[in-house]
């Protein structure tokens, strides 16, 4: 057996699974370079084709000649982030150069564009809305990757693409690496006052895994965030908080340069095909449609979360001067005050909710809200993993007992994966030669892992994140489109994050809470009482929170909506930026921009507002489930059908108003901040 064949031979697992027990970091290369000449192949069939150009023999073959490519990439990309090594980051740069290479060979050939455009000037002849989307998709990316350019300009394109695509992976690079490169080792039991038990064996647990005594405590979330939210010892919190803020800033993973870099070659980009600004190009493309209706709905928010965050200040002050005489709040302050404040207000210990929580149980839980809302079940199955913390589930409908999916859960940190959480698929659903491909889709999280002491027992805020990736699951599972550009999440960036944020709103209702929300000793229910803290937690500093999340996208559209190259360097230029939103005083050696990682090696340039506007759609969706029961079957399947199953087949906002029955409205997120 070769090594491609490892990679492009057929898969003899059921339902096609990967067999990532057999792949190898040898494989991509070579299975990168058959699957390119293959779809060269393709593409010069479609090119040479003496048959006048149609839909079928040019849209519909365009969309299945470079199936290899993508299915090779979605492997290595899956485990670039999610299970990376040296060896994998070593060739991230040839796997990126190349892929773009043969995207540029395909958008820029002008023959191809030409037999496109035959069929574009003829849409009126296509009847059904999917194909026309398609091929609306079709030439509409073409255009918008310099198919229309001189020969010159499309040199250009082309050196840009090339360039781009190694930044963004070198980015991502020296990220994992300075995010690696801290840990804060304690011995003396006195440093870990105010730590909270679950933190305290898993830092035991991370120590005795590195063969040392006391306690050790990393960059990664479940590590960092209950450290600077719980820790007494100010001084070890302005460490941790300076070093986790100060990632690849200074030293051999400096990312400045490369900020820089990636802003202005997406400036030129933009600018060579007709547009003032990045910004201006990607909104384009976008629900918002240009950046004056992003700026307007910040204008919208940030006045009354400008105003309850200053209030929320106040109040952290004074918590901070009572407790301990501090007349001046620091950014690693605020996390610490702001939970004695929560338990003062509140009455409530967050903490409290841990054993409520334990992992397996509150993944059984999300499945049967999935099970009650859109009648599928998931049944637990083995099928070849890239780590032993990966779990594997086949989903069914359970009206008839159809193969809906397989759903990959990597929950646990470990070094070799990027910080955060996210969902991505192996496989995406399609139709080929009209026989269903079903999806295969994977969430990856960075929860509290189990100690020797304990199983793994979860925070609200993970809760929530669990029920956020897996809303992103169940839109790439339950697709039923025809293509695979149309299927699952590939939608308008603004759209994608809409079943993923209206799932969070289930986690905050007893009645979804009841299913699942046990302690883990007693198998006590959750005490009401405790759920009204989690309600009122929830609005808890919901002007902070709103002001921070405004700050981050405005930061994002100030590197792209740049018409000209900016000559100040990266910690000004984002000192400026963000001025209107600072509450606490800046601090040297700290920058957000260079461990962006949605902005500089993600998806999300000029999008990372996409968070707000799609807060917007899900709590107007959330507001009728609320009126008819959370549970409702109609207006469940109304999502379902009307959002889920559909992708990217139709224009976001024409799917929201069949749901809903309207555009919607912002007042809804209004009330539920409490703004409102």
């Amino acid at each position: 057996m070769t090594n491609t064949n490892r990679l492009l031979e057929k898969s003899q697992h059921k339902y096609s699974a990967t067999p990532f027990d057999k792949i190898q970091n040898s494989d991509f290369l070579p299975a990168l370079k058959i699957a390119i000449e293959e779809s060269t192949e393709n593409i010069e069939t479609i090119k040479n084709n003496p048959e006048a150009a149609n839909f079928q023999n040019t849209i519909v073959a365009l969309e299945n000649a470079s199936q290899k490519i993508s299915h090779v990439l979605k492997i290595y990309y899956a485990l670039f982030s999610a299970h990376s090594n040296e060896e994998l980051q070593k060739m991230s740069t040839d796997i990126s150069s190349q892929s773009t290479a043969f995207s540029n060979y395909v958008n820029l050939d002008k023959i191809l564009f030409q037999k496109i455009k035959t069929v574009y000037d003829q849409k009126q002849l296509l009847t059904n809305q999917e194909d026309l989307k398609l091929l609306e998709n079709t030439y509409i990316s073409f255009v918008r990757n310099g198919a229309n350019l001189s020969e010159p300009d499309k040199d250009k394109i082309k050196k840009i693409d090339q360039e781009l695509s190694s930044l963004s992976p070198q980015f991502s690079k020296n990220l994992l690496a300075d995010s690696n490169a801290y840990s804060l080792h304690i011995t003396d039991p006195k440093d870990t006052e105010g730590l909270p038990s679950s933190l305290l064996n898993l830092s035991r647990q991370m120590a005795k895994d590195k063969k040392l005594e006391g306690w050790l405590f990393n960059l990664q979330f479940p590590s960092f965030l209950p450290f600077v939210q719980f820790c007494k010892n100010r001084k070890l919190r302005e460490d941790i908080y300076k070093a986790m803020k100060g990632r690849a800033l200074n030293g051999p993973n400096c990312n400045k340069e490369l900020v820089k870099k990636i802003a202005h070659l997406r400036l030129k980009r933009a600018q060579l095909l007709g547009f003032k600004s990045h910004a201006e190009y990607v909104l384009k493309e976008r629900m918002a449609q240009d950046v004056s209706r992003v700026k307007a709905l910040y204008d919208q928010l940030y006045q009354p979360s400008k105003e309850f965050a200053l209030s929320e200040l106040s109040e952290v002050k004074k918590i901070a001067l009572e407790t301990d005489g501090l007349e001046e709040i620091m950014p690693w302050d605020n996390l610490y005050y702001s939970e004695i404040l929560k338990q003062k207000t509140l009455n409530f210990d967050s903490e409290n909710l841990r054993p409520y929580f334990e992992v397996d149980r509150t993944v059984q839980g999300v499945f049967n809200v999935a099970s009650q809302l859109y009648d599928i079940e998931f049944k637990q199955a083995s099928y070849p993993v890239f780590h032993k913390d990966v779990k594997t589930y086949e989903v069914y409908d359970k009206k008839n007992n159809e193969f809906v999916g397989l759903f990959y859960v990597d929950l646990f940190p470990r070094e070799s994966k990027r910080a955060g959480a996210w969902a991505t698929e192996i496989k995406d659903q399609s139709f080929v030669d009209g026989q269903p491909q079903r999806p295969h889709a994977m969430i990856v999280c960075n929860f509290s892992p189990s100690t020797d002491s304990a199983p793994s027992l979860l925070s609200f805020e993970e809760v929530e994140t669990l029920f956020h990736e897996f809303g992103h699951a169940l839109h790439m599972l339950l697709s039923k489109c025809k293509y695979q550009s149309l299927s699952g999440a590939n939608v308008y960036w603004d759209f994608v994050e809409l079943p993923s944020q209206i799932m969070e709103n289930w986690a905050l209702e007893k009645e979804c809470l009841d299913l699942f929300a046990k302690h883990y000793q007693t198998n006590e229910d959750l005490p009401d009482s405790y759920l009204q803290a989690i309600k009122k937690a929830n609005q808890f500093q919901s002007g902070t929170a709103c002001l921070r999340q405004l700050s981050l996208g405005a930061l994002d559209l100030a590197w792209h909506t740049l018409e000209a190259e900016t000559e100040l360097g990266v910690e000004d230029f984002e000192r400026q930026a963000l001025e209107p939103y600072v509450l606490t005083p800046y601090i040297e050696g700290t920058n957000t921009s260079v461990s962006f990682g949605h902005l500089f090696a993600g998806g999300y340039s000029a999008g990372y507002y996409s968070y707000k506007w799609a807060e917007i759609l899900d709590a107007d969706a959330f507001e009728l489930f609320k009126e008819k029961g959370i549970f409702n079957k109609e207006v469940a399947q109304k999502f379902k059908t009307e959002i889920l199953e559909k992708g990217g087949s139709a224009h976001p906002m024409t799917l929201y108003k069949n749901f809903r029955g309207r555009e919607p409205k912002p007042e809804a997120l209004l009330r539920r901040e409490g703004f409102a």
